[in-house]
């Protein structure tokens, strides 16, 4: 439970940013343009609100119901609090950013900037009589650029926060060849023809080291893998067309294999008892041989208190230890990280060289995320659709800053992809209206934005379920 709520935690923090910068987007080009911007609100509120704030009145509420925001007169159930002196509008009939009131709903799906004169989920019907500041009233390319907005700062905060990483934390990175061990492999890949231990040499006869960002992109989507296989043996293994599909129910393809080297020891543990030293690596339990933590672990846990050999590598010569794991099968040893075992490329970066490396990490990763979009459209492909659990699930179980903002950045990608998607009541359903009206010179009929937005927003819901449950299916039932 404690790691699903850390999870949650993560996606609803991660959302809150990435909503609030993609309302801002369309907030602040309305605002360069004298569009009037009615409401801007991180998550929905129906019927009520968290929080809300009117600048015009000064009045800071919480948990306050919906449809007073215009009234003189706070609402008497929610708790106000007045922090500053009313600003009455000028009646010159330009717009302010007091114009607008702000709020945070209670239900964390998303978030609205609540446009005036433009026919969206939050109006379906527009006066008679345009007023100047209204959407409807402004020039096409100007309404395209408000439209525009939201997606251009989600890339945008993708690129800022992988220039960030960038620069923070630099680039470790563990080339294939470099990681003796090989890798381990999930049920799919191996019945596939994968063994675990195998090191990826290239796909489909381009050669892949590990160091590209679309790595485990390009081989799962190969038809032909080569590997190298007991150090010695390179082979090539023929993927059926759909096991990019197959993985999804494994969540992933393969993983460096950890070799069992130690870190540090337990006083009064088997393994301190043994003589077991820090930087010995264990490569053998008994008659098994355990080239990572996987087979260790198992290993262990069939000699659990009894005495067992270990083969151990120390300084380069092989030697033995007695030692007798506990009940539990364990020997109290603390391991090595990953990138303390195997050869690390270090790149660091300056502030400036960060821009670049952030653009790179960003593109190639919209490149990469447009690239798989094609397999949802195909039986396999509806089946992966995952919902707010498998957002979750791209956050680890614990916090980390750099998973975190890894986890964010690729978010904010696919939320500025995904908005685009020419359906209506998305903004790339708005984009083609307005493209149309650009080439055609006449707008769409009110009537007929009214219904396409219904349309739209009936899809995305009928979506948005069909997502979920195959969320459920696959953790509850499957």
């Amino acid at each position: 439970m404690e790691i699903i709520l850390i999870k949650a935690g993560q996606l609803i923090a991660a959302l809150a940013l990435l909503i609030i910068v993609h309302e801002f987007g369309h907030f602040i080009f309305a605002r360069i343009f004298g569009i009037k911007v009615d409401k801007f609100y991180l998550f929905f509120n129906p019927k009520f609100s968290l929080v809300r704030y009117n600048p015009r009145t000064n009045r800071l509420s919480f948990f306050v119901k919906q449809g007073d925001e215009e009234t003189k007169a706070p609402d008497k159930a929610a708790v106000t609090l007045t922090v500053g002196k009313p600003h009455t509008a000028t009646g010159s009939g330009k717009t302010s950013w007091r114009d607008t009131i702000y709020g945070i709903g209670w239900i964390p799906l998303g978030g609205y900037c609540a446009i005036n004169g433009m026919i969206d989920e939050t109006n379906q019907k527009l006066s008679d009589d345009p007023n100047p500041w209204e959407f409807r009233t402004k020039p096409a390319w100007q309404r395209l650029l408000v439209m525009t907005g939201g997606v251009l700062f989600n890339f945008i905060l993708a690129i800022i926060i992988y220039s960030g990483i960038a620069f923070y934390w630099g680039e470790k990175t563990v080339r294939f060849k470099d990681a003796y061990a090989g890798f381990e492999y999930v049920p799919a890949a191996l019945n596939a023809g994968f063994q675990n231990g195998d090191i990826p040499l290239a796909a489909d006869g381009t050669c892949i080291d590990g160091t590209e960002q679309d790595a485990a992109l390009r081989l799962a989507e190969a038809k032909c893998v080569t590997v190298l296989r007991n150090g010695t043996d390179t082979v090539a293994i023929q993927l059926p067309d759909d096991f990019i599909f197959r993985l999804n129910d494994d969540k992933g393809f393969f993983a460096f294999r950890l070799p069992v080297q130690v870190a540090e020891l337990m006083p009064g543990e088997p393994a301190a008892k043994a003589g077991l030293e820090a930087g010995d690596r264990i490569i053998g339990v008994g008659d098994s041989i355990t080239p990572s933590f996987t087979e260790f672990t198992a290993a262990l846990k069939a000699y659990a208190g009894k005495t067992v050999d270990l083969t151990v590598i120390r300084d380069g010569q092989e030697t033995r230890c007695t030692v007798t794991p506990t009940d539990g099968g364990k020997i109290g040893i603390g391991l090595s990280k990953l990138t303390d075992v195997y050869p690390v490329v270090m790149t660091q970066y300056s502030l400036l060289e960060s821009i670049p490396k952030g653009w790179e990490i960003g593109t190639t990763t919209l490149g990469n995320y447009i690239s798989s979009m094609k397999h949802v459209f195909s039986k396999e492909g509806a089946k992966s659709l995952g919902g707010f659990g498998s957002l979750g699930n791209i956050f680890p179980g614990h916090w980390d800053w750099l998973s975190f903002w890894y986890a964010a950045a690729f978010l904010s990608v696919v939320l500025a992809f995904m908005n685009i998607i020419p359906i209506p009541a998305l903004d790339g359903g708005h984009v083609i209206f307005l493209l149309y009206e650009i080439v055609a010179r006449r707008k769409p009929s009110e009537q007929f934005m009214i219904y396409a937005q219904y349309c739209g927003m009936s899809f995305l819901l009928l979506l948005l379920l069909y997502a979920n449950a195959n969320d459920i299916y696959r953790y509850f039932i499957k």
